[in-house]
């Protein structure tokens, strides 16, 4: 996203709080499928995905008004979105990290032996991203899968900046030890 996105998403939010309701649908135009990832994240699932996806956007349009541009419009979706999955799955306590989901990730242009490499290291850094403990999935999903900064992140799970940058650093530690068999492929 760029910063014209932003600017734009700030004047649609000030559009549809005037009574322009019907612009709503630009935002959730433009964020629905990240929105909808991280409901996969959570859920596992397509129809729980996609309930949550309407949630948030339910939520989002009945507190708009409340939005006050101290921050980007998508850090706030993406603050929404995150505590609506936490509270929805308390009971579960499940989290699936983006880097698990290995299909989405192939190209249409590689050879066979590509596709098939890129495969085997994806799904490696899948387990790896699974094993980490919760708290560091959920920062390293947010800073490296949905490029969100470190002071978005705080504002997305109430982390203090110095915690995520902790568990980001840690993560990438723990990673690259699991990872390690993977360097030169």
């Amino acid at each position: 996203m760029n910063k014209g996105d932003d600017f734009d998403d700030q004047m649609i939010v000030t559009e549809v709080v005037s009574g322009q309701k019907e612009l709503f649908r630009l935002l959730v135009n433009r964020h629905e499928k990240t929105v909808y990832r991280m409901g996969l994240s959570f859920f596992h699932n397509i129809e729980d995905a996609s309930d949550f996806t309407q949630e948030v956007f339910l939520k989002v349009f009945r507190n708009l008004a409340t939005f006050e541009g101290r921050c980007r419009f998508s850090t706030w979706l993406y603050t929404v979105a995150y505590n609506t999955a936490v509270n929805s799955i308390a009971r579960k306590k499940e989290y699936q990290s983006l880097a698990e989901d290995v299909e989405s990730q192939v190209q249409d242009r590689d050879t066979p032996e590509q596709t098939l490499l890129r495969s085997v290291v994806q799904e490696a850094v899948g387990e790896a991203v699974k094993e980490l403990p919760e708290r560091y999935r959920i920062c390293v999903d947010l800073f490296f899968f949905y490029d969100r900064s470190y002071q978005e992140i705080e504002a997305i799970t109430g982390y203090p900046i110095n915690t995520i940058k902790s568990h980001v650093f840690r993560a990438k530690k723990l990673l690259r030890e699991k990872l390690a068999d993977f360097r030169y492929v």
